[in-house]
């Protein structure tokens, strides 16, 4: 299938808005349809998409490929299945007008389409590890900026906790899955004789039950040890000629995470050695453990960045990964992606984003991170007035002003031990503050250079200034709640990380689209409103509007 692409849609004299009568077309023009055909259609960028298809112009044309987007960001945007997306596409005046389809005698979309552009964006990111429906949410996110005139300089993420649709499972349940797949994998092939009668079982779904559900709490335990000799034994058994079966890859990996070799003697690990990157459940190889806010997550986790000032916000940037990725990973691959900027830009998140080595590297790139508390230890804010010579790398004077006899400083810990009168030291009142230890002569002071960082950074953020930025971030809060609540984010129909990453990136990218919508559709109202008022005027029912006080809308939706 060779690629083309859609740029121009020529309007012919059968379009199907011809027929419409003038009260229809105005309905039309005031529906979510037209914004969409105005302001998101025309933003989607084909040629992203042209390595997925082949070169030879002589093969039949793909699909135009905004309209696959389009489609699919429709699909996120009204909770469409594939089937009742294709009912739409076909009967739904709407649907046409917001893809251009509407002089097509035939539209482009069949009932196979989705799934097959959705296999293609899997495969090509398998092999290349590109993420283009990421690339295009992103891309059209910078439109969307330009076109409400947000100012790129201010900044604010949070990330949401994606649950996996598999069933949550006991060690004992997913050893024994693995154990049954692998099993039927087997039988498939018609080598039954290489597997012994106890393995034999595991085709039996009443003895799945015997073993997982009927077993008594003190049984768990050697059922569980028995499993994983089974385990072994039927690797044993498979050998290398299933060693390409994914049902053995899975078994060889769970015995592995499952088990520890003790002097030769294979046992089963103790629960709280278990990795939290371990198998939670064969159908889902790529979900993961994570314990947060007191809460037990098993699946991926989202992160995005959003752009934001009075005219609008619009998710800008976003990364999906398994869910024992941290937020202070994600902070520092964003500031890393950002790169030198020419103009500070600020960027607010929550305390879990912030550490030291996240706020020197985002100084080194002129982005002002700002942060609601620092993880870890909390210094106290007195550490942050202790004046330090960089020429020197020693402490000169102490929070209350007194100079220090003799400072060192330790590089390889980054460690300053400072030396002070002692009588002074007895009687200053910040003291029990300093973490000063009473010598025979001296009084010694010992803190780290990360500790003053730290230190100062929370005396900075205690400021009223930064509190009021701190306050703007309430605002991204929201979106993980829309995640969930409107977009189904917990219950995407698709397993595995790179297949539920295309549905998170069309979701972000339907949220952002319904803000431009709802914009397009507050300037609609404004003009009406406008209209209105003009012929109140003209025809003296209203005689003075001075006192009329208009909501302001970005002008970049002015016809």
């Amino acid at each position: 299938m060779s690629f083309a692409t859609n740029e121009a849609q020529q309007i012919s004299f059968s379009d199907r808005c011809n027929v419409l009568t003038d009260r229809e077309k105005r309905v039309l023009k005031n529906s979510w349809a037209d914004g969409f055909s105005k302001y998101i259609f025309p933003q989607i960028n084909e040629e992203r998409f042209s390595v997925l298809y082949s070169s030879n112009a002589a093969s039949r044309p793909n699909t135009p490929v905004n309209v696959i987007i389009g489609v699919l960001l429709l699909k996120e945007m009204f909770g469409s299945t594939d089937d009742e997306l294709l009912e739409e596409t076909l009967f739904d005046m709407r649907y046409q007008v917001a893809l251009h389809t509407t002089s097509d005698i035939e539209q482009p979309i069949s009932d196979r389409t989705l799934s097959r552009f959705r296999e293609r964006l899997y495969n090509y990111e398998v092999e290349t590890g590109i993420d283009l429906m990421k690339q295009e949410m992103e891309g059209l996110a910078g439109g969307f900026v330009k076109l409400l005139k947000i100012s790129p300089n201010m900044k604010r993420m949070d990330s949401v906790m994606v649950s996996s649709s598999c069933k949550k499972m006991a060690r004992l349940e997913i050893i024994y899955t693995c154990i049954a797949n692998m099993v039927g994998a087997v039988n498939k092939t018609g080598e039954t004789e290489i597997l012994t009668k106890g393995l034999l079982k595991y085709l039996d779904s009443e003895d799945k039950n015997n073993t997982i559900y009927r077993v008594k709490g003190e049984q768990v335990s050697a059922r569980l040890e028995q499993t994983v000799n089974d385990a072994i034994k039927l690797l044993n058994l498979c050998g290398d000629a299933y060693r390409e079966f994914n049902e053995y890859r899975l078994l060889e990996r769970v015995v592995k995470e499952q088990t520890i070799d003790d002097g030769g003697k294979i046992k089963v690990k103790p629960n709280k050695e278990i990795t939290t990157d371990s198998l939670q459940n064969p159908s889902d190889e790529d979900a993961t453990y994570r314990k947060k806010a007191g809460e037990n997550h098993k699946g991926y986790v989202g992160n995005f960045v959003e752009t934001f000032d009075e005219n609008g916000a619009i998710i800008t940037s976003f990364d999906y990964q398994q869910n024992t990725h941290s937020d202070s990973a994600f902070c520092k691959e964003v500031i890393e992606e950002s790169g030198k900027q020419e103009e500070t830009v600020t960027l607010i998140a929550d305390g879990a984003y912030g550490s030291t080595e996240n706020i020197q590297l985002a100084q080194e790139n002129n982005i002002e991170l700002v942060t609601t508390a620092l993880t870890g230890k909390v210094p106290d804010k007195i550490n942050a007035d202790f004046t330090i010579n960089e020429a020197t790398k020693a402490i000169e004077t102490c929070p209350a002003g007194h100079e220090s006899v003799d400072c060192k400083y330790n590089e390889i810990t980054d460690t300053y031990r400072a030396h002070f009168d002692k009588t002074t030291c007895e009687n200053c009142p910040n003291r029990d503050r300093c973490s000063m230890v009473l010598q025979k002569r001296t009084a010694l002071v010992r803190v780290s250079g990360k500790t003053i960082q730290r230190a100062a950074y929370l005396k900075k953020l205690s400021t009223k200034d930064y509190q009021i930025v701190e306050n703007k971030r309430n605002g991204v809060e929201g979106i993980p709640s829309v995640l969930r609540r409107r977009y189904g984010v917990d219950h995407m129909p698709v397993r595995g990380l790179l297949r539920s990453k295309c549905w998170f990136d069309l979701k972000i990218g339907a949220i952002n689209v319904m803000r431009v919508l709802a914009i397009a559709l507050y300037k609609l109202v404004f003009i009406i409103l406008a209209q209105k008022i003009r012929t109140y005027l003209q025809h003296g029912i209203l005689r003075d509007c001075s006192q009329l006080i208009f909501p302001t809308a970005p002008d970049l939706l002015t016809a």
